[in-house]
């Protein structure tokens, strides 16, 4: 079989290479298939090139966000009209995946974690046998089964580097700027059994976690850095340090083996996770970057929430990070319930309390799956032309919305207009990524006229 994955190109300032894509593809061609990666965001192709550039495959597998959804959707109907078969995978076909696949004309959708469920389709449409029946496969009218996760992630080959090579994507990294290039993703497990409210992972992952060996993320680690000379990790996972012993070994092995690089985690980690040794450990193996997953700096919007930690915490976290010389940032999301003019004062003025370096302040996007989508029928008042996080989505009764889209570019300029985070930026910024930082001001309101 031949195949294509793809993910369209989209107004963003972020581009790093995409792992999941890469995964299914080193899947594919273990197996047998011919696959080729056609990043559309990187090279920054049309859909009509990228539909050009697919003739003759025998499916076409594209990865769909929200975010950038009506790009998606126009990209599939360009693959129909060319007789080509089309499959959707990614967190909003597995949420949506009967409103996607009316609404694109997808031939498929794949639900969930997608290696063994595109293999097994992948095969069946080479055999010339019936669908029916693939667990995790979605169809038009067909029933819906669920399919186990992978038990063993080990098992699974290295991402395919070769096609999502970080020596050729743009410098617009996950946290923007960063110490080192080039710059690789990792996830060293997948999954999280916590049960936020504004997130779909619960949906997606069922609130279970799997964890990589130290051996094999260290393995590709030093692939990373053998064969495309990588010189910065940045760890995507949900929660790298939530079983301390994982991230313990993963340390303990990098050092033991004397590698040299820099690593981040600007997913975010969960500051109720640290302690004074393991950050001291994290250090010492490489880490110079830390993001905490904040939200909020009001204790009754974090229990609104069901996020399950507590300011104390937090601020302490921050703390040990600053005293061991690490760089922080916390994210925080404006408009989630509850929140009122007084909360986003506690929320800046809690980013500027404790020692934090950056800050992202975004504004809540209800997504597909989570269980806000639920509570306030998402469906009534999804907007997929809307930027997401960048434009608001929902305003809490307790709020007016001017109030709420002024928040962010207010919390932006009142954090970064202060000498030690405004230089502790700048001295990162690279040549190459003026663009992409000047995008990301115009984003969030920082150049704007808004005050």
């Amino acid at each position: 079989m031949k195949i294509i994955l793809t993910r369209p190109d989209y107004h963003t300032h972020l581009i790093t290479p995409p792992l999941n894509l890469g995964y299914l593809s080193s899947y594919l061609k273990k197996a047998g298939h011919e696959v080729r990666i056609i990043d559309g965001l990187n090279l920054s192709l049309s859909n009509n090139e990228l539909a050009r550039r697919s003739a003759g495959a025998d499916l076409v597998g594209i990865y769909a966000l929200s975010d950038f959804y009506p790009q998606v959707k126009n990209l599939t109907q360009k693959l129909r009209k060319n007789n080509l078969r089309v499959v959707l995978g990614g967190p909003h076909a597995s949420c949506l995946p009967e409103a996607t696949l009316r609404d694109t004309g997808a031939d498929f959708v794949i639900i969930g974690e997608g290696e063994e469920t595109l293999l097994e389709l992948a095969d069946t449409l080479k055999n010339s046998a019936s669908v029916t029946g693939i667990r995790g496969l979605a169809t038009l009218g067909g029933n819906i089964t669920k399919r186990e996760f992978i038990a063993d992630l080990d098992t699974l080959p290295f991402p395919d580097w070769r096609q999502i090579d970080p020596r050729k994507c743009k410098k617009a990294p996950h946290g923007a700027v960063v110490k080192n290039f080039p710059v690789a993703p990792v996830i060293t497990s997948r999954g999280c059994p916590f049960a936020c409210k504004f997130c779909a992972s619960p949906n997606l992952w069922a609130r279970k976690i799997r964890f990589r060996s130290a051996e094999n993320v260290v393995d590709e680690i030093e692939y990373l850095i053998h064969d495309f000379g990588v010189k910065e990790i940045h760890f995507e996972d949900d929660n790298l340090t939530l079983k301390k012993e994982h991230i313990e070994r993963i340390c303990n092995l990098i050092l033991k083996k004397k590698i040299k690089i820099s690593w981040a985690t600007p997913n975010g980690v969960r500051a109720d996770t640290l302690d004074s040794g393991l950050v001291r450990l994290m250090k010492k193996s490489g880490c110079y970057f830390l993001v905490f997953g904040i939200e909020s700096g009001s204790q009754k919007i974090l229990d609104n929430i069901r996020k399950e930690t507590d300011l104390a915490a937090i601020e302490r976290a921050a703390g040990i990070a600053r005293s061991e010389g690490i760089i922080t940032q916390g994210f925080f999301i404006f408009g989630l319930p509850g929140e009122t003019e007084a909360t986003i004062k506690e929320t800046i003025n809690f980013a500027k309390r404790i020692p934090l370096d950056r800050a992202q302040f975004l504004l809540l996007d209800v997504l597909p799956g989570s269980q806000l989508w639920s509570e306030l029928h998402g469906e009534e008042i999804a907007d997929w032309s809307r930027r997401s996080y960048q434009q608001v989505t929902w305003v809490p009764p307790t709020i007016s919305r001017q109030a709420l889209e002024d928040a962010p570019s207010r919390a932006f300029r009142s954090f970064f207009f202060r000498p030690r985070q405004f230089f502790g930026v700048v001295r990162f910024i690279k040549p190459g990524q003026i663009a992409f930082i000047i995008r990301r001001l115009l984003d969030f309101g920082i150049l704007s006229a808004k005050k």
